[in-house]
């Protein structure tokens, strides 16, 4: 899945990429840690920005430790289609 700055994304779609539940997805959503917007009114349909989920990775990224046996990041992981 490549990443497009323009595109808004499910939440769905966003775990599918980073290998992980739809809540993780929403507490990161929730604690401030990615960006989204809400559509409609009451709940809602929450969706997250091509260019909220390259800034999350980034911070990922820094907060992560680097592997030095040459595997690959997650954020590099995500970028080429999601986790093997």
């Amino acid at each position: 899945m490549q990443v497009e700055r323009t595109r808004l994304y499910r939440v769905r779609t966003v775990a599918e990429g980073f290998d992980v539940s739809v809540a993780t997805i929403y507490r990161a959503v929730e604690s401030g840690a990615l960006r989204a917007i809400r559509i409609g009114t009451g709940k809602g349909a929450v969706r997250i920005p091509g260019a909220a989920i390259e800034d999350y990775l980034a911070a990922c990224e820094s907060a992560a430790p680097v592997r030095r046996d040459g595997g690959a990041t997650a954020a590099s992981q995500f970028a080429a289609g999601g986790a093997a």
